[in-house]
């Protein structure tokens, strides 16, 4: 039996019971929460979502990057065409973890290794620190324009030895951060 065999074993289950074909496109709790792609940490089960409560964007180290905000953006302007609304409001959830494997983007010699063997930078995704990364992501989602100031965002840090996520930065809305 490959891996294949068993998540389509699995999605069999899943669809045996399948109840929620009426969800609504958008998610209930107007959440999309930026987190790592460490399959250690799922939020689905580390925050307790339920299918469709809100959009999971995954990424390396959980980070904001340009293409995390083009993502962010364009997410807002597809809410506001589907609601009417041109300043949609929903929270944006920003969540990295203890253990990271980001961490090791923070060492020159593994960057410069993986810029000279594949042409990636990986210097934003970095993890050096994750209170005061999660800070700085903030900060980005706040000097990117294309970001409606409406949005609220927040950060967390998950441990993955404890199960506990702490915040680092209650919610605040953008337009509040960029007075």
């Amino acid at each position: 039996m490959t891996d294949t065999t068993a998540l389509l074993t699995r999605n069999g289950r899943f669809a045996d019971t399948f109840a929620a074909a009426d969800l609504p496109v958008l998610p209930k709790l107007g959440t999309l929460i930026l987190t790592c792609i460490d399959a250690r940490v799922d939020p689905a089960h580390v925050l307790g979502l339920e299918l469709g409560d809100a959009v999971v964007l995954r990424n390396n180290g959980g980070r904001v990057t340009p293409t995390v905000i083009d993502e962010i953006a364009t997410l807002a302007f597809m809410v506001g065409k589907m609601t009417g609304n041109p300043e949609p409001e929903f929270n944006v959830v920003l969540m990295q973890h203890t253990q990271c494997g980001a961490q090791n983007f923070a060492n020159p010699g593994f960057q410069e290794a993986l810029r000279g063997t594949l042409g990636i930078d990986v210097s934003q995704s970095a993890i050096l620190d994750q209170e005061t990364d999660l800070k700085r992501d903030i900060d980005r989602l706040s000097d990117a324009p294309v970001i409606p100031g409406g949005l609220t965002v927040s950060a967390l840090l998950y441990d993955v030895k404890t199960g506990r996520a702490r915040e680092i930065s209650a919610p605040r809305r953008l337009e509040d951060l960029r007075d």
